[in-house]
């Protein structure tokens, strides 16, 4: 399922507030979404009610844990972006490049931890697990930051670094492995000025499946490629049934992800952002919290007052 199916198919039909005439009462709601309130008091009374919580995470809350987002200005491994390298042509054209730069995330990887954001996303799940609500964490990170920190639903829409899919037999599996080959150690610096390891190809990530030995790739989604239709189905699901959802630290920029939040605000479900700025979406929603994360969503959150825990 290409981008603009899933979009299609799913909002299309949702009409956003201005581009066609309504009713005074629909015409009254759009000009409070145009105003995004950023009083914490008010969206605690929402939070304390919500049952079923959708929580959609970017680049932005990874980037608190120091994790670069290879996006806007100065967004280079050596001299290339990401969407230079993260195309199926460019892993054909050169997978050990490809390789070398998954290799340096990967490793980047294992020396970053969760930061406030993201613990305060679990702690609210586990929490809230035993009052028989749910919180689902949608994200576009594949650096599993929602996993160490300990999410548990999570559906994770553009893959993971630490997951690979065999270009041959299309065995997807988790490897945790450092180096994830001997031909890569010591590989992938980022410096402009480093040459090109060009390792062969039988040296790269091999599967491990029973005669197989075909070219590992990373199991990420790339410019160009289609999402996991079961993933999409999945996210599809949680939106439908959610009664509250956050967007934090994403630009709201990237599809089909930039249209999940406005969807649901669109049905009149209550909509917060956490983000450092404003955002093209903002004004759909019926809160924006502006500040890094880590500092704004612990409090949003925390425990309410109302909650009984078991």
């Amino acid at each position: 399922m290409c981008l603009f199916q899933f979009t299609a198919r799913r909002l299309i039909s949702q009409a956003h507030c201005g581009l066609k005439a309504s009713s005074s009462k629909k015409q009254k709601f759009c000009l409070e979404m145009a105003r995004p309130s950023s009083n914490m008091a008010d969206f605690r009374e929402v939070f304390a009610k919500a049952k079923h919580i959708a929580i959609i995470t970017g680049a932005g809350v990874s980037a608190e844990s120091g994790v670069p987002t290879f996006r806007g200005a100065g967004g280079f491994w050596r001299k290339w972006q990401a969407q230079e390298l993260a195309t199926p042509g460019a892993f054909a054209r050169n997978p050990s490049r490809v390789w070398e730069f998954y290799h340096y995330r990967r490793e980047l990887m294992l020396s970053k931890h969760p930061n406030p954001a993201h613990i305060a996303i679990a702690e609210c799940e586990k929490r809230l697990s035993k009052q028989g609500r749910s919180v689902v964490v949608i994200t576009q990170n594949i650096d599993e930051l929602h996993r160490k920190a300990g999410t548990k639903h999570l559906l994770e829409i553009h893959g993971s670094l630490f997951k690979t899919r065999c270009t041959s037999c299309g065995n997807v599996a988790a490897n945790y492995k450092s180096p994830i080959c001997p031909a890569l150690a010591g590989k992938g610096a980022p410096d402009p000025d480093t040459e090109d390891a060009t390792i062969p190809v039988e040296d790269l990530p091999q599967c491990e499946e029973d005669g197989c030995n075909g070219l590992l790739r990373p199991h990420v989604v790339w410019f160009g490629e289609a999402l996991d239709p079961g993933v999409l189905t999945a996210v599809e699901k949680e939106l439908d049934i959610c009664d509250l959802c956050l967007v934090v630290g994403t630009s709201s920029v990237v599809y089909p992800a930039a249209m999940f939040a406005p969807q649901v605000s669109a049905r009149g479900v209550p909509v917060a952002e956490f983000n450092m700025e404003p955002t093209p979406a903002t004004n759909r929603f019926r809160f924006h919290f502006p500040g890094p994360c880590g500092t704004t969503l612990p409090p949003a959150l925390a425990r309410h007052e109302t909650e009984i825990i078991s």
